[in-house]
Parts: structure tokens; sequence; C-alpha cells
């Protein structure tokens, strides 16, 4: 059964009615890009098949009611609570990303009703596959449905706008210091390509990524080492490069090219300089590797992978023990690249391997895993998917 039938179907049950709509959104894998989209640089995300759905009908008591069916078939619920008493620190836990987007939209003038919402999906959370704004791009589908503006209707915002809006959510109600770049690869991404996104100019260009094609796959290592953007270091790591861009006298990092690297940092303190080198070289390691998409040589950026893992590592040092060892053991058994993948402090990791090499790669990292004693890992191939969408 998938996402958006399990969530019709617990909504038929929860409420005895059947919902008024099903909207769901894919979690993301970022190729290469970290850390880049809150310095106004560039990303390229594809989807996952894997998905959060919100079956959604109004109330007519100004109300949110919230209830996710967890992966044991428990439903947990929050509220119902009124739309008008919605503010940062109110609600906590899961329950405060689907309110955060209520609040959200609200703030932007859009009159969104009360409303039952149930979320169902299969996106791996505290994986570093971005569940959380799956979740809330979702539900941001369905409350701007109820609220007389759906997505694919004629009064549609621009998906780039309802990223922003996601982003507020995110930012302002549940205390995460996110950027860009998972909100618009869960409305965005299209089937078979990575999605070139320019964080600064808002541009978006999708870029052929079908590994099936050629013969390879990417594969997904969750470490199971749960990580949070709102408790990591994520938050420092940011306020250390928007001071970086402050003392450099420029917007942000993104206009930091390679061939000035070397004397913006001979201006900064020591503890800034591995930030800064991240971006910067980041930056460039996504536009090598969309041009090297682009010329159809797949394989080709299997280093660029591997160069961004070890800038992620020794630089931007986002990496951990689970992560490091998901990626050596990959290379050690013949993947062409691998990089951890996302926020860092635990998550995913991603190799770019040959298709007949798989098993044997998925089985060296597990062959790690167990020799260093860690919990073993769940693997799974990555197949670029569509992105948001209307399920019913």
């Amino acid at each position: 059964m998938s996402p958006a039938e399990s969530a019709a179907e617990a909504f038929g049950g929860e409420h005895g009615r059947a919902p008024s709509a099903v909207w769901s959104a894919p979690g993301r894998v970022n190729l290469i890009g970290e850390h880049t989209d809150y310095n106004d640089g560039f990303v390229l995300p594809i989807a996952l098949p894997h998905r959060i759905a919100v079956a959604a009908a109004p109330r007519t008591d100004g109300r949110l009611s919230v209830a996710t069916l967890g992966d044991d078939g428990v439903l947990h619920r929050a509220g119902p609570t009124p739309l008008d008493a919605l503010s940062p620190g109110v609600q906590t836990g899961w329950a405060a990303y689907p309110a955060g987007v209520a609040w959200a939209l609200r703030g932007q003038g859009i009159d969104v009703p009360g409303a039952d919402l149930l979320i169902a999906g299969d996106v791996p959370a505290g994986a570093g596959l971005s569940s959380s704004h799956a979740l809330e791009c979702a539900v941001a589908l369905a409350l701007l449905d109820l609220a007389g503006r759906p997505a694919d209707g004629p009064e549609a915002a621009p998906l780039s706008e309802i990223a922003r809006w996601v982003q507020i959510s995110e930012n302002d109600f549940v205390g995460a210091p996110t950027g860009l770049l998972d909100q618009t690869a869960s409305l965005s991404c299209t089937e078979s390509h990575a999605l070139f996104f320019d964080v600064r100019s808002g541009e978006l260009e999708q870029i052929p990524f079908d590994t099936g094609a050629v013969d390879l796959e990417l594969l997904v290592i969750d470490t199971r080492a749960k990580h949070s953007h709102s408790e990591s270091g994520y938050g420092e790591r940011r306020r250390g490069c928007e001071h970086a861009a402050e003392l450099l006298g420029i917007k942000a990092l993104r206009d930091v090219s390679v061939a000035e690297l070397d004397e913006a940092l001979a201006v900064l303190p020591e503890e800034l300089r591995p930030l800064v080198r991240h971006v910067v070289t980041e930056n460039d390691r996504v536009i090598s590797t969309v041009a090297e998409l682009d010329a159809g040589e797949l394989a080709s950026i299997g280093p660029l992978l591997t160069a961004s893992h070890m800038s992620m590592r020794d630089d931007y040092r986002i990496s951990c023990l689970e992560l490091d060892v998901a990626v050596d053991a990959a290379l050690e058994a013949g993947a062409l690249g691998a990089r951890m993948t996302g926020g860092g402090f635990g998550g995913s990791a991603i190799a770019l391997v040959r298709a007949q090499e798989r098993e044997q790669v998925g089985q060296a990292v597990l062959n790690s895993y167990d020799e260093h004693g860690l919990t073993p890992p769940r693997l799974f191939t990555a197949t670029p998917a569509a992105g948001a969408g209307r399920d019913r």
C-alpha cells in the first residue's frame, strides 16, 4: 500500500469520512552541494521514491487536528488546536512541523481553514533524507487545497513561493535554521533528473541523471545515526559562514570564487577558514558535476563526490564515525565515488557504483559496520523520482 493509500484509509478509520484530498511529497538525496544553499550557492538534489502523504478535510471550528500513522500502525494524535492560538513554542516535537506550516501560511494572508490531517509515509526519519521537509511540503499543499488555492489549480502560488513559506515554518516556528534546498527539491524535482538549483537567482534546471541507462546505481546508506538540524551544530556553522561573509564585505560566500579563495582566507580568523574553504570549493564541485552530467559522463562524477565528503569531514567537520566507515568501505570495495549527504552529524551516505558491483559494495559496508561494532545500516538504491503532487 502506498503512503497516499495508507493515509486515506487511516483517515477514514479515524474520522468516519473520506478525505477531501490527498497530497504527497518525496524525501530527497542531495547528489552534491552541501551547506551551500544558505550561502546563496548551488545545489544538485534528486527526489526519492519514498514519500510522505497527507490526507486532509476541512473542519468548521477553526481548529487543526493532526494524526500521524506510525510504522507500527498506531496513530499518534495532536490537537485539535485553535489556529488562532498557533505561535512558535506552542507546539513541540513532531506536531510542530504541520502546525508551523499552518501558522506560516496564515502569516502570508492565506485563509487556512480548520482541518483534519492524517499523515503517513515511508521516508526514513532522522536519516538525512529530508523527511521533515517532505512532511511540511505535503501539509502545505494539502492546506492550500483546503484554502481554495490548490497547487494544480488556476490560483496556485509558484512552487518557489511555497518553498519559502515552508522555510519560514521551519526557521521561525520549528526553530531549525535550514536553507531552501530541501523544500525546493521536494516540490520541484522530476523523474530521471537531478535538479540544478541556483539559490540566489532561484533558477532551476533539470539535469539528466538516469543511472540505469548507463548501468550505474546510486546506493544510499542510512547509517541509522540520527541527526537533527535544530539540535546539532548546523546553526553554529551557518552563523560562522554569515560572519565570514560580513568580514569579507560580501553578501554571501557564493561571491568568493575558487581563484579568490586564498586571498579571502588570508584575511579571515583561523576558525572561519575551513568553513569558507568548504563552501567555495563545494560550489565549484557542483558546477563541475553539472558539466559532467550534461556531457553524459555520469561515471566521471565519482571523484567529485569523494572530494565533497573529504571537505565536509575535514573542513566543515560535520561527519561522524558511521558516515566515514560507510564512505571508506564503499570506496575500498570499488565505488566510483561516495560522500555523506544531508546536514551531517549522522544521517545517510551515498555511493555511486557500477550496477554489477552493487551487492559487493553493500556487503563490504555491512562487514565494515560489523567490524566496528556499529548498528547495521539500511541500504537501498536511489532512483530519481517525481516531486510533490496530488494523489487524489
